[in-house]
């Protein structure tokens, strides 16, 4: 018993509500180290470096692969995972040959984002496991091909919205559930950050050590620009999907499953790229309100260049009759109508850590452990998953719906039991992207 709550407490699970298949049997499949998860880790930028620390840090996973098309960026991660998870990873350019490996068990999709359902797909496709960045997709149909690929052939596949792992925030929803906050009917996700301008690129030559085409990949092809690579391809349609899909997935995947809802009816956007003036292609602030049956609200308060904390760098509020809730990766916090704390819980009991910690392009946290766990365990004893990829995608669709209300200036309504706009030429036209010729990720 000693051995199962150190086992419970060291993983969290025992808060979240997870629960193993079998007995105690399976508690000793876990802990006997027998079975182990080989991981292929792709992309080696900011994420995959506190991916590849979170498998360090669980006995079960070894990183026996890493893969990037830059040389310089895989040559220098593959120390890191040396010194950060013990591991001397094999390296390879293309990722196409690790999908051929029988000696991988799962791949970590940690890409930019273009990258994310064409190679979790192709991944599926070749019988691996996949552990995908948020967002899971880069288009709304690529959100409905990833669920029906991994329902096909049938393979653990998890989003990395790794507050979904949270203890404080599970112990949240449960108290939501037994009416602390009263009936719950609205929640606001919040995220703010300073960024600097992205400038004009130019064309310039590619660097000997990059591989430019296959770093498109599935993205029809474009000159090479000195304010591309390797981060701010997020702010460029052709690979990117702003910051509602790089920040705001996470948060309002918490409204929404604090809230208990799926697809909206109506979503309605407003914002633009106000800062500054140069290459960004998204919004740097967007106000997006989703409407749900039942009457229940959401809005995402994206500001990217503005960092005023209203409720720190970011976070979820929930809103009851009898009360209100604050959510971040750091705490659970419970306040009556008139803005009283209740109820303080943390995520670590021994000290407060600052969410804003975690807006760094690592973002590692115990959150990531706990989430990377989940989905070991998932494949090793069929552990009920914290973000299977069905759940995951609904919460990257509203992120979709609200960058399609934003390009349209519309209202957009919204099929609450599929995620799809009806009636609306111009939606169609943006549910799919144009892909590179053979690139197209197919069932």
């Amino acid at each position: 018993m000693r051995t199962r709550r150190k086992f419970i407490k060291n993983t969290a699970m025992g808060a979240v509500g997870i629960t193993l298949l079998g007995t105690t049997n399976s508690y000793a499949s876990i802990l006997g180290a027998r079975d182990r998860v080989n991981f292929a880790i792709i992309g080696c930028g900011g994420r995959a470096h506190g991916l590849a620390k979170a498998i360090g840090e669980i006995k079960q996973g070894r990183i026996v692969a890493i893969c990037d098309v830059d040389a310089n960026r895989l040559n220098k991660f593959k120390e890191y995972c040396k010194k950060e998870a013990g591991d001397n990873p094999k390296t390879e350019s293309d990722f196409r040959k690790l999908l051929e490996d029988k000696n991988i068990n799962a791949i970590v999709v940690a890409t930019p984002e273009h990258w994310h359902a064409p190679m979790a797909i192709m991944g599926m496709q070749a019988g691996k496991h996949v552990y995908v960045e948020k967002p899971c997709s880069h288009n709304p149909h690529e959100n409905e091909l990833l669920v029906q690929v991994q329902k096909k052939y049938g393979k653990i596949c998890q989003m990395g919205n790794q507050q979904r792992s949270s203890r404080t925030s599970a112990m949240a929803v449960n108290d939501i559930k037994d009416g602390v906050i009263g009936d719950v009917y609205a929640a606001k996700a919040v995220y703010a950050n300073s960024r600097k301008t992205i400038g004009v690129g130019k064309d310039v030559t590619v660097p000997s050590t990059l591989d430019w085409d296959l770093w498109q990949g599935p993205a029809p092809r474009e000159s090479y620009r000195d304010n591309v690579h390797p981060y701010n391809w997020h702010w460029f349609r052709t690979w990117g999907t702003g910051e509602i899909h790089n920040n705001g997935t996470h948060e309002i995947d918490v409204c929404r499953w604090a809230l208990g809802v799926d697809y909206p009816t109506r979503v309605v956007s407003s914002g633009g790229r106000l800062h500054y003036k140069d290459d960004w292609e998204f919004f740097d602030t967007q106000m997006v309100n989703y409407e749900f049956e039942g009457g229940k609200l959401l809005t995402w308060d994206g500001r990217s260049c503005n960092a005023f904390k209203s409720i720190g760098g970011r976070g979820s509020i929930i809103f009851g009759t009898e009360g209100s809730i604050h959510l971040n990766r750091s705490k659970y916090t419970l306040f009556d109508l008139k803005g009283k704390v209740i109820k303080n819980e943390l995520e670590n009991k021994k000290k407060e850590s600052s969410a804003d910690k975690t807006m760094d392009t690592v973002g590692f946290d115990g959150l990531t452990v706990g989430h990377m766990r989940n989905f070991i365990n998932a494949i090793l004893v069929g552990e009920k998953q914290n973000s299977p990829i069905w759940e995951a995608a609904i919460s990257t669709q509203l992120c979709h719906l609200g960058n399609i209300a934003q390009d349209l200036k519309e209202s957009l309504n919204v099929d609450p039991k599929t995620g799809r706009v009806l009636h609306n030429k111009g939606a169609d036209m943006l549910w799919k992207r144009e892909y590179e010729k053979g690139w197209e990720p197919k069932l």
